[in-house]
């Protein structure tokens, strides 16, 4: 059986990294997975889900910097939201990431977390997560 769980996101600025590592625990725990998969993603295509390090804000920080300043808005897009470098981003990144449930933890390493990107805020956001027992 494989259960299913949506987590509401509010983002609050333009490029944004969101831990949600304790609600993909939560969810675990809640659908008393011991052994599987949990499938993350999230279905706009200007925001993404990545795993990095979780100890130190500023490597959120570093990351959203560097975006900005790699892929700043620019004439010549096309797109008429204006938003391209987020579309762009949300390829770059992707759309979900795919982790190992064993003993009912995930297994990420000791300074791992799991974020939700935001390209394109402030924004309402959903992120889908489904466990696939194994």
């Amino acid at each position: 059986m494989s259960h299913y769980h949506t987590i509401d996101i509010q983002s609050s600025q333009e490029i944004e990294f969101i831990d949600i590592s304790a609600q993909v625990r939560e969810y675990i725990r809640s659908a008393n997975c011991s052994t599987g998969i949990v499938l993350i993603f999230t279905p706009h295509t200007t925001a993404g889900v990545t795993i990095n390090e979780n100890a130190d804000p500023a490597v959120r920080q570093d990351i959203g910097e560097f975006f900005k300043r790699r892929l700043p808005r620019q004439d010549y897009f096309r797109h008429s939201e204006g938003n391209s470098p987020a579309h762009i981003l949300s390829s770059l990144i992707a759309a979900s990431e795919t982790l190992i449930v064993e003993n009912g933890e995930l297994l990420l390493g000791a300074w791992q977390g799991i974020f939700f990107c935001e390209f394109d805020g402030p924004r309402q956001r959903r992120v889908h997560l489904k466990i696939i027992p194994g």
